[in-house]
């Protein structure tokens, strides 16, 4: 079992947009003890698929049942599902012919067995720190490297496929499957921290500048500053700005080795 507690909550702003299209959760699983799931959904124009990104994570997570051990591959696959299901939900919509609805997605579980495991579609972004260094963060180099070798898109064209709606990565685009990124890792320890971001907030700063945030305050004082960050940097330009932010922290000398404490939302 892992030795440390998690601190965790969740945090967005408007920005200067006319609405909130993203969304943001943190889940326990209804049968699987000891697992939590960050979840966010970045809309293009509206809510509807962010909100429906939310939904089937939820949905599928609460009927995930697991083992005597952690599997990594089957989470992947649990969060591959979450991200298809939605695609096909989303389209089906009644207001997809029209308004076609779509999302980024980032997805993350963690098991008792100090694992994380995510995904993620389109401009959502997933980080993983160590102290004030970033360890890992994720991009779109295994979709443009999917369109170079699968696609045959010469490299320059590939790389600007977010300019393309035939090749934008996102839920519910009606021209193209999105491609879901995977990955994993173990030995996870108390002093790592793990985030999920739209891209209103990770075009803002540096990898560095948010582990250093999110080192130094607690979730939701590293969110509160971090946004309020975001609103001077966009100086009138800011798009939705939404976080998950995961702490792990050493545990007290007595009780429980792996304890989630109160979710909390900074607004």
């Amino acid at each position: 079992m892992s030795a440390y507690k998690i601190e965790a909550g969740t945090a967005q702003h408007i920005g200067n947009r006319p609405q909130q299209n993203d969304r943001v959760a943190l889940y326990t699983a209804a049968q699987a003890p000891g697992y939590v799931m960050a979840v966010l959904a970045d809309g293009n124009h509206s809510p509807i698929g962010a909100d429906q990104v939310l939904l089937t994570a939820k949905h599928l997570f609460d009927e995930y049942r697991v083992g005597d051990s952690a599997n990594l591959a089957r989470l992947q696959e649990l969060l591959r599902n979450i991200a298809l299901e939605a695609h096909q939900v989303i389209t089906m919509n009644p207001l997809a012919a029209s308004a076609e609805p779509q999302s980024a997605l980032a997805v993350l579980v963690l098991t008792p067995q100090a694992q994380a495991v995510w995904a993620h579609v389109g401009d959502a972004r997933i980080y993983r720190f160590r102290g004030e260094t970033c360890a890992m963060r994720t991009n779109d180099s295994a979709y443009v490297e999917h369109l170079i070798q699968h696609d045959k898109l010469p490299p320059e064209a590939a790389k600007k496929h977010r300019g393309s709606r035939l090749l934008n990565n996102t839920l519910g685009n009606s021209l193209k499957p999105p491609f879901v990124t995977t990955g994993w890792h173990e030995g996870l320890q108390a002093g790592d921290a793990l985030m999920l971001c739209s891209d209103g907030l990770w075009q803002l700063f540096r990898p560095e500048e948010l582990a250093a945030a999110v080192q130094r305050n607690t979730p939701r004082q590293a969110a509160e500053r971090l946004i309020g960050k975001a609103g001077e940097r966009a100086q009138g330009k800011g798009d939705n700005c939404s976080m998950a932010i995961i702490k792990l922290l050493a545990p007290p000398a007595q009780g429980p080795g792996y304890t989630v404490e109160t979710m909390r939302r900074a607004v």
